[in-house]
């Protein structure tokens, strides 16, 4: 420790020999020496002593600033020293006020210290007018032509992706350094210049890690992977982010296996390659995998950030795994982990997607700081699950209550919501207050929401009407909802139109062709239902076969149509055939309208029927989960018209509240009833 005694003080001149400490109470003891010698205003000693500060790993910048407000006069040094450690200490906007400060109070002109620092600064914060004001001043400073300026400036701009101005400074440097070549290469591949980012890359004269990496990390990122691990491979040294940025780029292009590979081979990790592959696997639709390596990574000691359990949730959402879900969140909880941002938003969607919609309202409700994501999780997942009055409530509520602007994508939950309901008034009263009053311009997603609503309500003509004025060009998703509404109300015209728009699109997209033939069915027209099947035949088009998912102890398993590999198909037959008696003894008559034209005889169509994967699924939970406990089922396409009315008896018969989430919505199939209002 320092010794200083009042009778054998140093001299001025030698008081303060130390750009480096010992130890770190030394600053302060120095501090207090500076004060009791009355040599604190000295612009030397202050200088030197707020440099010993900022180089001291124990001072806080609250403090750093705290002495600096101390100075009468601060030296042009105490201001750049401060400047700097706001930028190195990630709080750049401090930075530019202090430099703001700095113009307006100080009597001395900024220097190639201070404005390399700024510069900086601007680029982290992408403040793309202060950038340029600062490069103006740079000019009026005659500094434009120092190297380290210059180098700044080229990495501000690539950070704003403005490639042309970082290209012209970086042109008018005499002594281009290997941080200039990599910042313009960045910018390029930032902006998506990938191949003048290559051509640079090739003039270079000198590489050194971050320059392979830029280019593995752009060529990534763009799609062509086969050439990033070319550059990988014929790197001299690689660094962990060269292989985690081929990891993401595997993952980007679907091509898990190999990132896996890579994965595997690693010698060293770090929490985003953990993350990346997490991420990768979910992206791809490889939950299960993803929730493995989740696992994996809690038992190899690494502690998730709030990106790995962003994508964890989204793996258990999409499987509609509620007990793992809660795991998770407990997890969470008593880990301390904050739900203010997207972490939040996260969680509200993994609850809806897993069919706890009152737990999704109670994490909503205890989130502090509500953002607009919040807010449009929960609003779709009530609508999503047929709560359109909550739905509504909540989104009136945040137009009331905060000084939060709904976006896009609130309507379109709200829009959902009127839909899933049949709300048709409300639903034509939201988009025009979303087009007229929020200056929202309409996107596919809203324009399908609105003729879905139509359609539903038998406004056929409407609907048309909608569709030929869209903004843009109709999906197949909007014509398929003309299609249906024409089935149900038997408009042909209008549905053989819509019919039409569907196979010009997607020749193959079978349900085009099973809607088709229903309509000409319940209309009695036999020879167009031959028609269509002989469309079928000569197109070749196949329909995806269901798949339906349950959890049940830990473990998710699945059922496809007929699916007779389950270790309990014995008992899971046995239990359909007791369900088709008690149907049948409540007077259930199937609708084998459902059933595929290549089908025939109605035995054969009632046995196809009652094989559907979410029957078997039924059947299983019945067999497996107690009384009480309800049963979730998630399923890969749309529930058909004759399984909901089943489930809706089987759900009173059996007493027992089944949830299933198929690809358009969740039902809540209880007491004989479904929270769908009507289905079609």
């Amino acid at each position: 420790m320092l010794q200083v005694s009042a009778s054998s003080l140093p001299s001025k001149t030698n008081l303060y020999p130390f750009q480096i400490y010992r130890n770190p109470i030394e600053p302060a003891q120095l501090h207090a020496v500076s004060i009791k010698t009355a040599t604190f205003d000295d612009p030397l000693i202050s200088s030197r002593l707020i440099s010993l500060y900022a180089h001291s790993k124990t001072t806080t910048l609250d403090h750093l600033r705290s002495v600096f407000n101390q100075f009468q006069q601060p030296t042009l040094f105490s201001w750049n020293t401060l400047i700097k450690s706001y930028v190195e200490n990630q709080r750049s906007q401090e930075s530019l006020l202090v430099f703001l400060e700095f113009m307006t109070r100080s009597c001395v002109t900024p220097d190639v210290f201070t404005l390399p620092c700024v510069i900086k600064g601007c680029g982290r914060l992408v403040a793309v007018k202060e950038g340029e004001q600062i490069h103006g001043l740079v000019l009026k400073l005659g500094l434009g032509l120092d190297m380290f300026v210059q180098s700044s400036l080229v990495s501000m701009y690539s950070k704003f992706k403005d490639v042309n101005s970082a290209r012209k400074v970086f042109d008018e440097m005499t002594d281009k350094d290997l941080v200039s070549w990599n910042s313009l290469m960045d910018g390029y591949v930032k902006a998506g210049e990938i191949e003048l980012a290559f051509e640079l890359f090739d003039e270079m004269t000198e590489r050194d890690v971050v320059s392979w990496t830029v280019m593995v990390d752009g060529l990534s990122k763009c799609g062509k992977v086969d050439d990033a691990r070319k550059v990988f491979d014929e790197m001299p040294r690689r660094n962990l982010a060269s292989w985690n940025a081929m990891i993401n780029g595997y993952m980007k292009a679907g091509d898990f296996v190999s990132a896996r590979g890579m994965f595997d081979v690693m010698v060293d990790k770090d929490i985003i390659t953990w993350n990346s592959m997490i991420a990768g696997y979910e992206l791809n639709g490889r939950c299960s995998e993803a929730l493995k390596l989740f696992t994996e990574l809690l038992n190899s000691g690494y502690e998730p950030t709030h990106s790995t359990l962003v994508s964890t949730l989204s793996a258990i959402a999409s499987l509609a795994l509620l007990s793992k879900g809660r795991w998770v969140h407990s997890y969470m909880v008593k880990n301390g982990y904050k739900l203010d941002g997207m972490l939040g938003t996260s969680l509200i969607e993994m609850y809806c997607k897993c069919g706890s919609m009152e737990t999704a309202l109670k994490v909503f409700e205890v989130i502090p700081n509500k953002k607009l994501g919040h807010w449009n999780t929960i609003v779709a997942g009530l609508g999503m699950h047929g709560q359109a009055k909550r739905a509504l409530d909540l989104f009136l509520e945040m137009l009331k209550t905060t000084s939060i602007i709904p976006n896009a994508i609130t309507f379109i939950g709200v829009l959902n919501a009127c839909n899933h309901a049949g709300l048709v008034e409300d639903g034509r009263r939201y988009f025009n207050m979303m087009v007229n009053d929020y200056k929202i311009e309409p996107t596919i997603e809203h324009y399908g929401c609105l003729v879905d609503i139509l359609c539903r309500a038998g406004h056929l003509e409407e609907a048309k009407n909608v569709i030929e004025n869209m903004t843009m060009k109709p999906n197949k998703i909007i014509w398929m909802s003309l299609l249906c509404g024409s089935r149900i109300y038997k408009n042909v015209e209008i549905g053989e139109y819509a019919a039409q728009n569907v196979t010009e699109i997607d020749p193959k997209f079978i349900e085009s062709y099973v809607l088709l033939s229903n309509m000409y069915a319940a209309t009695g027209n036999w020879n167009k239902v031959a028609h269509v099947r002989d469309a079928m035949r000569k197109t070749g088009v196949k329909k995806d076969p269901g798949c339906s998912l349950i959890e049940y102890k830990d473990a998710v398993h699945e059922f496809i149509v007929g699916d007779k590999s389950h270790p309990q198909t014995n008992e899971i037959y046995h239990k359909l055939s007791e369900i088709r008696d008690r149907l049948k003894s409540v007077g259930h008559v199937p609708d084998k309208s459902q059933v595929l034209l290549h089908i025939e005889g109605d035995d054969e169509k009632e046995t196809e029927l009652e094989s559907h994967s979410e029957r078997l699924a039924i059947a299983f939970g019945l067999i497996n989960l107690k009384p009480g406990i309800p049963i979730r089922i998630v399923k890969n396409l749309r529930v058909c018209n004759d399984c909901h009315s089943v489930t809706k008896i089987l759900s009173k018969i059996y007493d027992r509240e089944i949830i299933v989430r198929d690809n358009s919505r969740f039902h809540h199939f209880k007491n004989g009833s479904c929270s769908c209002m009507d289905y079609w």
